[in-house]
């Protein structure tokens, strides 16, 4: 389907789109957003429309699914606000927490990490990071099971080394 052929068949369907919308969100202004959207969207993938088949029912579907991620993501983030306004009140009224002791053992664990050898220390901070295994072994172009071992190592040795100067006062996760 060629852009002004999409374009044509977007148009067309323009006022019943917008219907659509209406329906899902409940106001004028909301129904707006949605529906650029759900044109930016279709637009984008307008490859993936496969000729001859409902282009009405595509774009509804999309539409569909804009207005389920928009909602999910407005009812996450009204928890968290809520959350954040319930416990100010508390967080206000609290005493700052020494984090000497805190930032203290940070840096002494940057300097073991520093102290470990390139081969195990970069796939651990990677970890750290976030990354998955799979990521890791991709970024670094190593096998799987390479990146799991070298892990393992890094973890290892930080173990020991923190039970050597701390002994048992230090919890794992």
């Amino acid at each position: 389907m060629t852009t002004t052929e999409f374009n044509n068949q977007l148009t067309a369907l323009n006022g019943l789109f917008f219907g659509n919308a209406m329906r899902l969100t409940g106001n004028r202004h909301n129904a707006k957003d949605l529906m650029q959207e759900t044109i930016m969207r279709a637009f984008a993938s307008c490859h993936k429309f496969t000729e001859g088949t409902n282009f009405k029912a595509w774009v509804n579907t999309i539409m569909q699914n804009c207005f389920i991620n928009e909602y999910r993501k407005n009812r996450n983030r009204s928890h968290v606000m809520q959350f954040m306004e319930d416990n100010m009140a508390v967080v206000l009224n609290q005493s700052v927490r020494n984090q000497g002791p805190a930032v203290i053992m940070m840096k002494e664990l940057r300097n073991i990490l520093d102290d470990l050898s390139d081969l195990n220390r970069v796939p651990f901070e990677l970890f750290v990071d976030g990354y998955g295994y799979q990521e890791i072994a991709e970024q670094l172009d190593v096998p799987l099971g390479t990146v799991k071992s070298r892990i393992f190592f890094a973890r290892k040795k930080l173990r020991d080394v923190l039970a050597s100067q701390y002994g048992e006062q230090v919890r794992y996760a």
